[in-house]
């Protein structure tokens, strides 16, 4: 003979409002809105609640407050290949701290059978982290009908809406001169990836980053559009980067120096440099764009632009939770400074004549 199965029944409010010998309204707004009520009367409440087992219904909280209380960050990726980049592991942890000192919880929103715009409507947060994300896309079009509230990270921002950035173009500047001072001609730039194919028409980060690169080498008396320098597009990945140095290297005149816009790019030119027998940086030198923790480490360690990361994440979570909590707030623009750092990865291009000769 089998025992039968007894399960516990739910705490209700009503439960809890007749046992604290309050209303079921004075209940709910323990839990909801405790501004309401008495201090005093909000711990007796709740302690009532705890010892009786309950626990709040969130879909039924979110229906009354109208809340989530969850901060979303829409990603370009799915979480797997998202996380396999460390730069969103360090913005995640800016974004985390936030949510830990206010007492909101965090989702992670990758593409809903590969879209993006499928996923904003499937998502029960109260408001977007975007990053990356260029105006003109559809997401932020999605985001600004539906009236969700959201900050921009890494784009360019209508005056409305928040937004993060750092000064892009000043640390792009920056490492194009560092090669072209350390005497470097034959110049490859490798670009983020973008959905449109012309350089003439970026926007936002890459847009920033490639008018950086050509003050530096304006500054030179040099073009975009010299015969020496090459610009290639290709993913924000590991294997984007193996791919961009079989490219170039497989060229007719491969380039002394390549400046990548992304470090995880880089490390990945590295390391496929390293696997063919190129000897970094006496035959080619390689500028990265981030410095990722993973820069200073490297064999040799990497010359990268450096970006505060984690504070772009913990900035755009702050300035979030404060368009949450007062709609009419104005959008403040934020945009941080970047530092050329120099390391092993860089030098005069020893080797060029013996690279012209061959």
């Amino acid at each position: 003979m089998s025992a039968k199965r007894t399960t516990q029944r739910k705490v209700t409010i009503s439960q809890i409002a007749k046992e604290a010998g309050v209303s079921k309204t004075a209940v709910s707004f323990a839990f909801n809105d405790p501004s309401q009520l008495s201090p005093a009367t909000v711990n007796h409440i709740r302690a009532i609640a705890e010892r009786l087992g309950y626990s709040p219904d969130p879909i039924a909280r979110s229906m009354t407050t109208r809340r989530t209380n969850a901060l979303g960050v829409l990603l370009p990726q799915d979480i797997a290949a998202t996380m396999a980049n460390p730069f969103f592991p360090l913005f995640l942890r800016g974004v985390g701290a936030v949510c830990g000192t206010t007492g909101m919880t965090l989702m992670l929103v990758p593409p809903l059978w590969g879209s993006m715009l499928k996923a904003i409507p499937h998502a029960t947060v109260d408001g977007f982290v975007v990053v990356g994300l260029e105006i003109d896309r559809g997401e932020v079009q999605q985001l600004r009908r539906r009236h969700v509230p959201f900050v921009m990270v890494d784009g360019d921002a209508p005056n409305d809406v928040p937004s993060i950035n750092i000064n892009d173009r000043q640390g792009a500047c920056e490492a194009m001169t560092h090669v072209l001072s350390l005497g470097h001609r034959r110049i490859a730039i490798v670009c983020l990836e973008s959905w449109h194919h012309r350089y003439e028409e970026f926007t936002g980060t890459l847009a920033a980053r490639f008018a950086g690169y050509r003050d530096g080498l304006a500054a030179y008396g040099r073009s975009i559009d010299d015969p020496d320098i090459q610009v290639i597009a290709t993913p924000t990945s590991r294997a984007g980067g193996v791919e961009a140095f079989m490219r170039l290297w497989q060229s007719d005149i491969p380039p002394t120096a390549i400046v990548a816009m992304s470090d995880i790019t880089a490390l990945g030119i590295l390391e496929a440099a390293q696997a063919h027998g190129v000897h970094v940086p006496e035959e080619l030198s390689i500028v990265g764009f981030d410095d990722l923790p993973e820069a200073e480490r490297t064999i040799p360690p990497l010359t990268t632009v450096h970006q505060p990361i984690e504070e772009k994440g913990r900035l755009a979570a702050e300035m979030l939770v404060a368009a949450l909590d007062d709609e009419d707030s104005e959008p403040i623009h934020h945009v941080l400074p970047t530092e050329l750092i120099v390391r092993g990865s860089t030098c005069a291009p020893v080797c060029a004549n013996l690279i012209e000769s061959t």
